[in-house]
């Protein structure tokens, strides 16, 4: 039976030199295994394309595994940037096996994508297996989920103990796992994808410009049947929040207001929506009044409950937007394309 072939997909936005040492560490991780290694540029307009392309004519060549670089047309966001990666498929036509999703601030270790590898073909129920992150100080990153919901959002918003242990079968962000086990979702700055699902659920919906896009991936694959593992054995070193700059977030943007609103409404309908956005505001207003009579700092960006009910309350009433997710070509397709 001859070797899976492995399509690695590394998005690089206005981080070139972090992006080179990412393709460092996963051309190490590729050794042995048979892929590629696409690179691609989110229109970044920074000089990034050119000082990766050098890379790749320098201190990339030489590996077993091909490198190159696709320049995406725009920035559509993580989602429709990975999906540029996915779509281009194999430099000589024809799709991968799987498809490694890899972060530019995530750097795996020598046996991180085999270990994922390996368990996906142990479990054919699998459609997505992601890796154990960790800072590069040794600090564990909090990368395994439950689906969010109503509950979920109470839970989170009124940051009060006798309700979180009530409603920790919700809480969303799970305690990191100290063996392989099944999650809900996963983090996207290592996950191995089976093309295969892919091809049946489709790619990464570019609704979303950042945040939940993973969610909505592995919602749809498990409405399809397929299971989401963390591998506890396949280890990543991730700084996180490079690109985003969500570390240092005093406003929360538009996007993560759209995302979150398709989220709920494309996947629960709207109705469900505004409830959760409600159930929010009012756990958040709960919080609010604690914080004051407590003197407790505060913790969410400035604004957020009043940013968020004036979103929602105009996406309410808005036209829905056409969910977009991409599908790869056939190869019919693509040599109908070409």
């Amino acid at each position: 039976m001859a070797d899976p072939v492995i399509l690695t997909v590394l998005l690089n936005y206005r981080t070139p030199h972090m992006t080179i040492r990412a393709a460092r560490a996963a051309l190490v991780a590729m050794e042995g295994l048979t892929g590629e290694l696409v690179i691609v540029d989110n229109d970044s307009r920074d000089g990034s394309f050119e000082t990766i392309q050098a890379a790749i004519e320098t201190e990339l060549t030489g590996s077993e595994t091909p490198v190159r670089l696709i320049a995406a047309p725009h920035n559509g966001g993580f989602g429709a940037g990975n999906n540029v990666g996915i779509r281009a498929g194999l430099a000589a036509g024809g799709k991968p096996d799987f498809v490694y999703i890899l972060n530019s601030d995530a750097f795996p270790e020598r046996d991180a994508i085999r270990r994922l590898l390996d368990h996906l073909r142990a479990h054919p129920e699998v459609g997505f297996a992601g890796s154990y992150l960790h800072g590069p100080d040794g600090d564990d990153h909090v990368s395994c989920f439950r689906f969010p919901g109503i509950l979920s959002e109470i839970e989170s918003a009124a940051r009060f103990g006798p309700v979180s242990r009530l409603l920790r079968r919700f809480t969303v962000p799970l305690p990191v796992p100290d063996a392989t086990r099944r999650v809900d979702w996963l983090a996207g700055a290592s996950m191995l994808a089976r093309q295969s699902v892919l091809d049946q659920i489709g790619l990464f919906d570019e609704t979303f410009f950042l945040y939940f896009e993973e969610t909505d991936l592995s919602l749809r694959a498990m409405r399809a049947g397929y299971e989401t593992h963390y591998v506890r054995d396949s280890v990543v070193t991730h700084i996180g929040g490079e690109s985003t700059g969500m570390k240092v977030w005093k406003r929360v943007p538009q996007y993560w207001l759209d995302s979150r609103w398709h989220y709920y409404s494309k996947n629960h309908g709207r109705a469900y929506a505004a409830l959760a956005t409600l159930a929010h505001v009012g756990a958040g207003l709960f919080w609010r009044l604690r914080r004051l009579v407590q003197r407790k700092p505060q913790i969410d960006p400035d604004h957020f409950l009043r940013d968020l009910v004036l979103h929602d309350a105009r996406a309410l009433f808005r036209a829905l937007p056409t969910p977009q997710v991409a599908r790869t070509p056939s190869p019919l397709q693509a040599e109908t394309k070409s």
